[in-house]
């Protein structure tokens, strides 16, 4: 059986992946604003790019034309900024300034609202929480649910197929051996390797996560989650790893040049735009990057980009040798939480967006979905092979900073990205995280 989150949980058996292989008139309260007889549901989430940020709006279409008298208002909204500020800040502020419909991120993110009085409890939900099974696990608060995922996949590295074959790579690297081989041969060919957008964070941090996952224990990282306790050498040792593996490059290899100036995605001169115009070969990103690249792709028409034909996706290479549980991946998706002063109706539409056939039409939009049978809508190649690695996956591990909650996550990214690219050291990051856990 597979396990996942942070808290190694098992999957279970039943979400979508599993069964694959694996604002208005609210009149007194909540976010929803009056207007009239009417309610407006206010819905707020991160598909700028198309052709996500036109589904979301067809389903709330279809969603005010059976339920006449609401009005379902849908924003989108880069995704740092959503995450970051526009949903803490209007969660803060309350009332009508509250979304009534929003993205919720897992683990210690989603514990901080829920403490906060911010999400309302969607454990009345039965059907659809029984239909993401294991997966709503990370939004399972003190045995009660605020949070319904919608997508999930575990991350890995996309790359360019052609660039491969022009530098002779003819397998993807099954160790890390093999990857720093063909990071070589990239090189040796003109193209930068691997894009790495350090300046926003959190896309450094990931490569720390990785070798924290391949070097520590399963039980050291799950007591490290339930203790806030990061005494473990093994986060010590991972740092040191992901320093040797970087200092066996020349240069600024494997990743581009002036990484902290590099932003993660939504603009041409980021990591995803460097892909996207073949200026590197690699990326490390979770499953949404399909959409980021395709849209940044030179030329790419404004509707429905296509990705690239040459766009693959492969699993990160275990490092020979490490404590870690062989073929443990990160991964975790995106959930939905309703504010606690929203009007009812936003649980109907909850439930609406979460429906199979809405899901099934979701993953032919290029997503890995979570409801069970809703599977059967991914068409593409990449993203079945990504499915399958998530159910084939020996231990799903939740992003780290999602899973330790905003506080610790935020102090260990920025010392990840001091570590890699300043003046950080191996043992910085677990000091700055038990510094952080030390404020809660």
């Amino acid at each position: 059986m597979n396990r996942r989150s942070t808290k190694l949980v098992a999957l279970g058996a039943t979400v979508g992946l599993a069964a694959f292989a694996l604002a208005g008139c609210a009149p007194a309260a909540g976010g929803g604003d009056a207007s009239g007889d009417g309610t407006t549901i206010t819905w707020w989430h991160n598909g700028t790019g198309e052709p996500l940020k036109s589904f979301w709006e067809d389903v709330a279409d279809e969603f005010e034309a059976d339920h006449p008298g609401v009005t379902v208002k849908v924003e989108a909204f880069q995704n740092e900024d959503l995450q970051r500020t526009l949903i803490p800040n209007a969660l803060q502020a309350g009332g009508d300034a509250a979304p009534d419909l929003f993205m919720v991120w897992a683990e210690g993110e989603i514990k901080a609202q829920v403490e906060a009085g911010y999400l309302k409890d969607l454990s009345g939900l039965t059907d659809v929480v029984e239909s993401v099974g294991g997966a709503g696990t990370g939004w399972n608060v003190d045995g009660k649910q605020y949070g319904i995922p919608y997508r999930y996949g575990i991350e890995g590295i996309w790359y360019n197929a052609d660039l491969f074959e022009k530098a002779g790579i003819t397998e993807p690297p099954a160790t890390f051996d093999e990857f720093g081989e063909a990071i070589d041969k990239l090189s040796a060919s003109g193209v930068s390797p691997v894009g790495v957008g350090a300046a926003d964070g959190w896309p450094a941090a990931h490569w720390w996560y990785q070798f924290a996952i391949k070097t520590c224990s399963p039980e050291s990282l799950e007591k490290a989650a339930d203790t806030l306790d990061f005494s473990d050498p093994c986060f010590v040792e991972a740092g040191e790893n992901l320093k040797a593996w970087m200092d066996s490059f020349d240069g600024d290899l494997p990743f581009q040049s002036n990484p902290t100036s590099t932003p993660a995605q939504s603009v041409p001169n980021s990591s995803a735009g460097l892909l996207a115009s073949e200026a590197t070969a690699m990326e490390l990103m979770g499953t949404w990057h399909r959409g980021e690249v395709a849209k940044l792709v030179p030329g790419a028409p404004a509707d429905n980009p296509p990705a690239p034909e040459w766009l693959a996706w492969m699993p990160v290479p275990d490092i020979e040798g490490a404590e870690g549980a062989p073929g443990a991946a990160l991964g975790s998706g995106d959930a939905w939480g309703v504010y606690a002063d929203a009007p009812d109706e936003t649980l109907d539409l909850l439930e609406y967006i979460m429906s199979e056939d809405v899901q099934k039409r979701f993953a032919a939009t290029g997503e890995i979905p979570t409801v069970a049978g809703a599977e059967a809508g991914i068409t593409d190649p990449v993203l079945k092979q990504i499915a399958d690695g998530t159910v084939g996956a020996s231990l799903v591990v939740t992003w780290l900073d999602t899973q330790y909650g905003p506080v610790i996550g935020q102090a260990m990214n920025d010392a990840i990205v001091a570590l890699m690219f300043g003046d950080g050291t191996p043992e910085s990051v677990p000091d700055a995280m038990n510094a952080a856990a030390a404020t809660l």
